[in-house]
């Protein structure tokens, strides 16, 4: 049987001709639910007041008694009345909003950091717009340029690239702009990082200090700065201690599952396996620690990037971790300072890392 549906109101009791409906006179046809949004005139013919009382009630400006501001408002409430910005903008320059492009909005480890951004963003009374690159530099400078045609006031950005001179004319413009995690790529502008490199050889430091010698690497596509920056951390300690790198030991690349898991793997077979593997980032980790549970020798891990429940595994997954909340707090501040006009020189600022030992960096050598 035919499954019943029932018709819209508007069309009631119509004659059905051949492969052809007759449809009610169109003044039946219920509103339309995407009409014009309420204006000024509407709010002020309501209160009974007129256009330059509601726009001083609107923009918190004096000269209104209570009782008429109490009109108004309820005038307002009862429409739905939106202040259109389009004209202040024009008017003042600015829109008081500001954009935050990052690489991943999937990933964890940006959530803090958005998070962050977006309170001092409040605190100064201003819109925050996101969007993300997905690692990909054409899409990063389509996307900051948008925001820019948008006229946010300021910029934070993860770069996924690493050559940023499209930005110079909006920088000239007046556009405060400032990059995290990763540095920008041929211009100068302020940039917030955490010591990726400090961190890299004070965890691949922890594990030699364990016994281990032969100490993997998996890490991120080579030429993203903080990848770069963590493997040149993995070799400095490695160095430090005298103890000489196998190329089978090192692999950088895209972080998908399939490849971290085939990396890994490989390093722990052969003549010489590895006894412990240094992770690149959160995404690396998680991996690895799949392969891990699944691999009958123990091998000891310590990841960069620190993750949810990593202190519930057993053992827990120790981790140099990076302040993801401080460095939007810390890039977010220096935004609006650029926008109070109390900043000239872009600076590099880095933040410290932190090794946090759950026992998985503390195993020793298996052999």
């Amino acid at each position: 049987m035919a499954a019943y549906r029932r018709e819209p109101p508007w069309i009631a009791e119509i004659p059905w001709t051949t492969g052809q409906r007759i449809v009610a006179d169109t003044a039946r046809r219920p509103e339309n639910r995407y009409g014009n949004r309420p204006t000024m005139k509407d709010v002020a013919a309501r209160a009974g007041v007129g256009l330059k009382t509601v726009s001083r009630v609107v923009n918190g400006e004096p000269g209104v008694t209570p009782e008429t501001e109490r009109r108004v408002q309820e005038a307002i409430d009862a429409l739905g009345f939106r202040r259109n910005d389009s004209a202040r903008v024009l008017r003042k320059g600015s829109t008081a909003s500001i954009g935050l492009v990052l690489e991943d909005l999937a990933d964890p480890f940006y959530g803090p950091l958005s998070r962050a951004v977006e309170e001092i963003a409040r605190a100064h009374g201003a819109l925050l717009i996101n969007g993300s690159s997905a690692e990909d530099p054409e899409r990063e400078q389509e996307l900051v340029l948008a925001l820019c045609a948008r006229r946010v006031d300021g910029l934070v950005i993860i770069p996924a690239g690493d050559d940023h001179r499209y930005l110079e004319p909006e920088l000239k413009a007046g556009v405060a702009t400032v990059f995290v995690d990763r540095p920008a790529g041929q211009i100068d502008a302020d940039v917030v990082l955490s010591d990726s490199f400090g961190g890299a050889r004070d965890g691949v430091a922890h594990l030699i200090a364990h016994g281990h010698r032969r100490i993997g690497f998996i890490g991120d596509m080579p030429r993203i700065h903080t990848a770069a920056e963590r493997l040149r951390g993995y070799r400095a300690a490695m160095e430090d201690a005298g103890i000489p790198v196998e190329d089978a030991w090192m692999s950088l690349g895209v972080t998908d599952p399939e490849r971290v898991r085939r990396a890994a793997e490989d390093m722990l077979v052969g003549p010489s396996p590895v006894t412990a593997i240094f992770a690149g980032n959160n995404r690396v980790t998680v991996t690895v620690v799949r392969v891990l549970a699944e691999h009958r020798r123990p091998v000891a891990l310590v990841g960069f990037d620190d993750f949810e429940l990593a202190d519930l595994l057993q053992p827990g997954v120790t981790v140099v971790a990076q302040d993801a909340a401080q460095l939007g707090r810390t890039a977010a501040d220096r935004l609006f300072r650029q926008l109070d006009g109390t900043l000239l020189t872009p600076e590099r600022i880095e933040l410290p890392t932190r090794l946090i030992t759950r026992g998985s960096g503390e195993l020793p050598p298996a052999d």
